[in-house]
């Protein structure tokens, strides 16, 4: 974070905690995620670093221009990314916004008679269930080294699917060295084997176990002790 750059510390986004105290994240492992309550930074950085990767901070890879309304990073500016190699190829994925990448694609398939969405399953991604068309951009458009940022995949998958999706990259990680920043609420995709994980419910942001993270502890004592939760949960109506 370049805070000499920051005019007012105090303002959005930086005022938000995790980031505020945040000068330096290190990604180490193939596949980073980020973890915390909505409103707790994850997508604001997960947006910046898109920024400075020069990807379409709405969603989408460095060639794919269009417009949504509120794309601009407000972060992008104020933070350097150090890496080796550089790379620019990859993909910003916003569940919020996909909608809008697919009707985008739809225009460049009117306007490009050889547009045969290569790279998208072979047709409109309206055309698909919203599962469907978030495995089919997976699976044909991440087949390259790269940097593949995500902010809530999981939000189109059902549990079957999430699981799919940990082939897939589990399947890019080791045959091109892909690396993968995912900000989730999923503990399925937060499984994933030798992950790094990030808590932006920390400030500054702290790394993480899998096993100690909410969505972890929170499923798992649900699953075993179902019965008992639901009980104190509705406690206070049934007295």
């Amino acid at each position: 974070m370049m805070r000499e750059r920051i005019e007012n510390p105090n303002s959005y986004p930086f005022s938000i905690p995790s980031l505020k105290y945040t000068n330096l994240i290190e990604f180490n492992n193939p596949v980073t995620f980020f973890v915390g309550e909505n409103g707790s930074g994850k997508s604001t950085l997960l947006e910046a670093i898109s920024y400075q990767c020069g990807f379409n901070s709405a969603g989408g890879g460095r060639n794919n221009n269009y417009d949504v309304d509120s794309s601009a990073s407000d972060l992008g500016d104020y933070i350097r990314l150090s890496w080796f190699p550089k790379t620019n190829k990859g993909f910003f994925l916003r569940a919020e916004s996909f909608y809008h990448f697919a009707s985008y694609l739809d225009e460049l398939a009117q306007e490009d008679p050889t547009f045969h969405y290569q790279g998208y399953g072979g047709k409109s991604l309206h055309q698909q269930s919203h599962g469907e068309s978030f495995l089919s951009l997976f699976t044909n458009r991440f087949g390259e080294e790269g940097i593949y940022l995500l902010d809530e995949p999981e939000a189109a998958l059902s549990p079957a699917r999430q699981l799919t999706f940990l082939r897939v990259i589990h399947e890019l990680v080791n045959k091109d060295h892909a690396q993968f920043i995912i900000a989730t609420h999923s503990p399925i995709l937060l499984g994933y084997p030798d992950a790094q994980i990030y808590n932006f419910d920390e400030s500054p942001i702290q790394e993480i176990r899998y096993e100690e993270t909410e969505h972890y502890r929170l499923t798992l004592n649900f699953l075993t002790r179902r019965e008992k939760f639901l009980y104190e949960l509705f406690r206070d109506d049934e007295e």
